[in-house]
């Protein structure tokens, strides 16, 4: 596999998938971004065209809790680019009202089945239907499992449905590969990607604490920065060609007690991102 990559991404209109998608395009990469309003796409797709000035974008509508619309994905998905090569599952929507900081039991039945359906069914069947493409392409595929804040078992307080949620991408990617492993496929490799504390709206409705402020400004980077960072890694993936899944991470743990330490030894990073008390 040699680039230009086919390149899907889930969850693209915004934030980190935007982020990305922006990233692989001016690798020279040939881009699919989706989400659930149209309108976005449209907007995200005329957004890509115009910063990257290149062409190599197109977006589709797509509701990943719905089998229905992935497979209409992936059916544009094949039109456009004939295969796909990487699939980086960016699974939530920051719009959503349910992606709120709360504590549990100030949430509504239908905010936990918003973040449920659509962080973990999503992904599950975005994943199946990726694999079942992918491991029919004699050149194969990658897919790049996305995780964030609760995927390494820590609490996730007053957003502990999404940490729980989060958590499960891990174990899944880890079970996807002893399936494939189990089925003897060769061509498909699933990975996981961290991309650490990004200040996208989602993470930022969350800076009303001391401790939440205090975190941001030392640990949190722009969409851009980590976009800037986790793609050319990701590219390298199928170039190495080394067959074996990795996990990919910006803000690794020796990289956030350094920054820790220097903010508190010297108090560096203060007021990077939001004012502190």
């Amino acid at each position: 596999m040699v680039p230009p990559y086919s390149v899907l991404i889930t969850g693209s209109t915004k934030g980190i998938g935007y982020a990305l998608a922006k990233e692989f395009l001016k690798a020279g990469d040939n881009v699919i971004i989706c989400s659930r309003s149209e309108e976005l796409v449209k907007s995200a797709v005329e957004s890509l065209q115009m910063e990257s000035g290149k062409q190599h974008v197109s977006g589709i509508k797509c509701d990943v809790q719905k089998g229905d619309d992935v497979k209409r994905l992936v059916a544009f998905a094949q039109e456009q680019l004939k295969y796909i090569d990487i699939w980086a599952m960016q699974i939530n929507n920051a719009g959503s009202n349910a992606y709120s900081y709360k504590p549990l039991i100030e949430a509504s039945h239908e905010d936990l089945i918003e973040v449920v359906s659509t962080n973990t069914l999503g992904l599950m069947i975005c994943c199946r239907e990726a694999i079942n493409i992918m491991q029919r392409q004699a050149r194969g595929g990658h897919i790049f499992n996305i995780d964030g804040a609760g995927s390494d078992g820590r609490p996730t307080p007053r957003f502990a449905a999404y940490g729980a949620t989060k958590c499960s991408v891990v174990h899944l990617t880890k079970s996807l590969q002893a399936e494939l492993r189990m089925q003897d496929v060769k061509n498909v490799l699933v990975h996981n990607l961290s991309p650490g504390m990004v200040t996208t709206d989602l993470l930022m409705s969350g800076a009303n604490t001391k401790q939440a402020k205090f975190f941001i400004n030392v640990l949190a980077e722009p969409a851009e920065v980590v976009a800037q960072y986790l793609v050319p890694n990701i590219r390298f993936v199928p170039e190495n060609g080394s067959g074996r899944p990795t996990y990919i991470r910006f803000l690794t743990g020796l990289k956030a007690y350094s920054q820790i330490f220097s903010r508190l030894a010297f108090g560096a990073r203060r007021n990077r991102h939001v004012l502190e008390d």
